[in-house]
């Protein structure tokens, strides 16, 4: 975590010259993350390299948000030729670590999280961000016959696999083809910041967002790769949301909801163990009897039948939540 050469400059041509650059956090992409101190200010430097990254649709998809009375960091300087932003910091308090050491919090929280949401179903995405269409379904989950598959010694028939997908997502499709929502696609609680005086959650790790399903983004809050949450937290979650976002026919949103949480938790269990294979970062692989907990709950939907049929013929229950039990990196 030693901060880019650039960043003195970048740093003094706006203002924050002879700043302290303290390290902050990296996370599973090429992003790394800097508090700057100079006197009693604080703000946040991104680095992104740009032989890497692409800093445009982090400032697109914020923007986006700001316009909408949302919270996400707001930028306060900008160099996208070397990949440096500096942001709005806001502080410390990220909902995971802070429930972890205050649980008492957590409906009040998770309460707020789903309002967000809810929020940002009532008008339709921009027409200028990419749909979470047919394609990005397949590339997402195809991590899981590429990666998760040969750790495993899987024999992956991955024709059946997609065809298994996609007889199970023309429902999803039809509603992002319809009125696609802004889904900003890793919105969980290590994602999510309490920000003090102000009744709203802060937002982070947004740049990826897609024009897709309203059911996405609920899913990943409601079952968290990271943290437990319980089946009843889940659940009246659920309610809430179906209440506040004025949800009619409750049973089909809920059949979209488990073909996505189903997409979504395979796709991570390939994308954790893909961390590992390629990119030497094993740390993720504790978490996967989690995910695969959330995933076999999914299966059972009898809207993923097709799917769930694919996974009892090709992935053995021994190369499940079972394989991961030890420690699977050494």
């Amino acid at each position: 975590m030693i901060p880019p050469a650039a960043a003195p400059a970048f740093l003094a041509a706006h203002g924050w010259e002879g700043a302290e650059i303290l390290p902050l956090a990296g996370d599973a992409s090429f992003r790394r993350y800097f508090r700057v101190v100079r006197g009693g200010a604080t703000a946040v430097l991104m680095d992104a390299p740009p032989a890497h990254e692409d800093v445009g649709p982090f400032l697109k998809v914020a923007q986006c948000l700001l316009d909408r009375g949302f919270a996400p960091p707001r930028p306060l300087a900008v160099d996208r030729g070397q990949g440096l932003l500096l942001l709005e910091d806001f502080g410390d308090d990220r909902v995971g670590p802070l429930l972890a050491r205050e649980p008492r919090h957590e409906h009040a929280i998770y309460e707020m999280a789903v309002d967000i949401l809810a929020d940002l179903a009532r008008d339709p995405a921009p027409a200028d961000i990419p749909p979470y269409d047919d394609a990005a379904m397949t590339r997402e989950v195809s991590l899981f016959t590429e990666w998760y598959a040969p750790a495993l010694g899987l024999e992956a028939d991955e024709t059946a696999f997609l065809d298994a997908w996609r007889e199970v997502w023309g429902e999803v499709e039809k509603i992002v083809a319809e009125r696609p929502v802004l889904v900003l696609r890793d919105y969980h609680a290590d994602n999510l910041m309490v920000l003090p005086g102000r009744d709203t959650l802060g937002l982070l790790d947004f740049q990826d967002a897609l024009a897709g399903h309203p059911a996405y983004d609920l899913v990943s809050l409601l079952q968290d790769a990271r943290r437990n949450v319980a089946p009843a937290l889940e659940e009246a979650m659920l309610a809430r949301y179906y209440a506040a976002a004025g949800v009619a026919d409750k049973d089909s949103f809920r059949a979209h909801y488990e073909i996505l949480g189903a997409q979504r938790n395979t796709k991570i269990l390939g994308i954790f163990t893909r961390l590992w294979k390629r990119d030497g970062k094993p740390h993720y692989l504790p978490l996967q009897p989690r995910v695969w907990g959330y995933l076999e709950r999914n299966l059972a939907h009898p809207a993923l039948a097709p799917v769930r049929a694919w996974f009892d013929t090709h992935v053995p229950a021994s190369k499940r939540a079972a394989a991961w039990t030890k420690d699977a990196a050494a």
